[in-house]
Formats: C-alpha cells, sequence, structure tokens
C-alpha cells in the first residue's frame, strides 16, 4: 500500500509515502549524468540526465521506487497486484523495458511529461526479472510542474491517463479512483452553512464541511484524502514551510505499524515518506523510525553511482 501525490501551487512538488512490510535495501541514491545505465534489452545508455531517488541497495543498476532527474521530471512506483499485466515477450520496432527498470529508463531519457508520455506509447514493460527477484506488479505516476500522469500495465496493453487530482494510490484501476472522487463533491474545508432545513442549526464543531471523508486505510479511501488535503492545501509562507505542508498531506495517509495486516500476517507500515523539490533538485525524506526532515542534492557530475544509507540519521536537516 502506497500513496504518491503531486502538488501544484507557488511551487511544483512531487513525493510518496513507501508504505511496505518489509525493506528492500532502499537507500537514497544518486546517478550522475555519465553513469552508464545497463538495461535488459535496450543499448546502454553512456550519457543521461542526472538523478535522484529511493533505490535498492544493488549497485550495478538503480532500480528505482521513485526519483527526479536534472530537469524536473518526477516518478513513482506503486504496488498494483491485481491488475497489472506485463508483455509476455520482447516486440521488435518497441522499445522493451523491464519493470525495475521502468523509472531509470523515463528519467534517463526524458525532460517533460509531454516527452515521457510519448517515449512509452511507444514502451513495452515486459515480464523480466531482476537477478531471480520476482517480477514486481506496479503501476506509475510521473508528473513535471505542468502536469501529471497514470502509467497502467494492463491486459488489453499499456494504459496511459491524466491525473488532474495529483494522486495515485494502489488498486483498484485509475479509472475506479477518478470516478469514485464524484461522490465527495460536496466536502468543503470552508466552515459549513445550514442546509439540512431553516431550524437555525449551526455545526456542532469546526471540520464538519469534510464531514464523510474517508478515514480508513484502503487505497481508494486514501486516495480521496490525499486528494481533499493536496487541493485545500495552504503552506506556510517561508523557505521551507511548502515542504512541511507537503509531508504534513503524506501524514494523513501513512500507516502507523500494528494497524495494516497483510494476508500472511505481517504489518505493512509507512517505511518512508519523500517530497522532491524538482526546482531546488532536492530530495527529502522522513523514516519511520526517525521523523525529522533529512534531504540529499541532486548532482550532475561523477563517475560512480552513489547511495546513502536512510536508516539512523542525525536529528537535524543536513543538505549536502
Amino acid at each position: 500500500m502506497c500513496t504518491a501525490i503531486a502538488q501544484y501551487g507557488k511551487k511544483f512538488l512531487f513525493g510518496r509515502n513507501l508504505d511496505l512490510e518489509y525493506g528492500f535495501g532502499e537507500r537514497v541514491t544518486r546517478v550522475p549524468r555519465r553513469v552508464p545505465l545497463r538495461f535488459f534489452a535496450e543499448q546502454t545508455l553512456e550519457e543521461h540526465y542526472a538523478m535522484i531517488g529511493m533505490a535498492s541497495q544493488d549497485g550495478e543498476f538503480p532500480l528505482f521506487a521513485d526519483g527526479m532527474n536534472e530537469r524536473g521530471l518526477c516518478a513513482a512506483g506503486l504496488n498494483f497486484p491485481e491488475s497489472a499485466v506485463y508483455a509476455g515477450g520482447m516486440l521488435s520496432g518497441a522499445y522493451n523495458v523491464a519493470p525495475h527498470e521502468l523509472i531509470a529508463w523515463v528519467l534517463a531519457k526524458c525532460a517533460s511529461v509531454d516527452e515521457a508520455e510519448q517515449l512509452l506509447r511507444n514502451t513495452r514493460i515486459v515480464a523480466v526479472p531482476y537477478k531471480g527477484y520476482p517480477v514486481a506488479p506496479l503501476h506509475w505516476a510521473v508528473a513535471d510542474k505542468k502536469r501529471c500522469i497514470v502509467i497502467e500495465p494492463r491486459a488489453e496493453g499499456l494504459r496511459i491517463f491524466d491525473d488532474p487530482a495529483g494522486v495515485l494510490a494502489n488498486e483498484p484501476p485509475f479509472e475506479f479512483h477518478a470516478q469514485n472522487l464524484r461522490n465527495y463533491l460536496n466536502l468543503t474545508a470552508a466552515f459549513p452553512q445550514e442546509r439540512f432545513a431553516s431550524l437555525g442549526l449551526r455545526p456542532c464543531s469546526v471540520g464538519t464541511g469534510a464531514f464523510g471523508l474517508p478515514g480508513d486505510c484502503s487505497s481508494a479511501s486514501r486516495f480521496v484524502r490525499a486528494a481533499y488535503y493536496v487541493h485545500n492545501s495552504a503552506a506556510e509562507n517561508s523557505d521551507f514551510g511548502d515542504v512541511s505542508q507537503f509531508f504534513h498531506i503524506l501524514s494523513s495517509v501513512e500507516m502507523p505499524r500494528g494497524g495494516i495486516l497483510t494476508a500472511g500476517g505481517d504489518q505493512d507500515y509507512t517505511r518512508y515518506s519523500c517530497c522532491m523539490d524538482a526546482e531546488r533538485g532536492v530530495y527529502f525524506f522522513r523514516t519511520y523510525g526517525n521523523a525529522r526532515l533529512r534531504a540529499c542534492s541532486l548532482r550532475t557530475d561523477g563517475e560512480s553511482l552513489e547511495q546513502k544509507e536512510i536508516g539512523g540519521g542525525e536529528d537535524v536537516l543536513i543538505v549536502d
């Protein structure tokens, strides 16, 4: 279970909660321009856009769960276990890319969502595992300062949707979430006025304009809740007020340990949350065990992939 959001206002921000019952060796990972990217079928990219994001600890290829590039394009992969259907084999005349390669593929080659959409329309996501690991069933959000799209590998082929809400969660497919928002048209952040009857009634407390906002942990409810807070957001006017506000929105859909159990009885919880400031080129993050914001800046120069441990950490904001 995960939730990703794109926030548009004074500044474009993108990020997510990574909700999972186990770790995957995740580390903040920098990929400078000249670090070769070797794909399973496509030609090695000897030079590309620089990237930063959260990836597994394998240093041979950046297995990104989420990330952004130097041009401000951002992406995140979320669990999509019931509906994800990948191609069974390669196709001549198309780009053939494995699911674990997709974020690096898009961020390496594209400067915008428009370019990413054009690339993806000729990309075939093939069910190829990484070093014997199971193929992860995923769908993706890709966003820049102008728009957000959702990419879903489905039985009928690769589907690409415009996402004006700027939110992605898990199952069901995106069409359901987009239609489901229509059930919440009456929600408002405003102090509500009486519409029941002319009885002189007043709300019993502030916040009742949002009565009916779903509070459970399901994907459908998290989608609605995140969309409500994203589109009613009012950040403090300060250097990092927008980033702080972004993490507060993610907090509204995070999973405390013990609140959700998987079918196998494991605890599904928010292992980390991140916020990508595309204008500054800074990747902010916090972990379940350390709520203080930490950050790493994107670097374009370098000859090797660089990874940083995220466990523990100093109890201060670090920008390096």
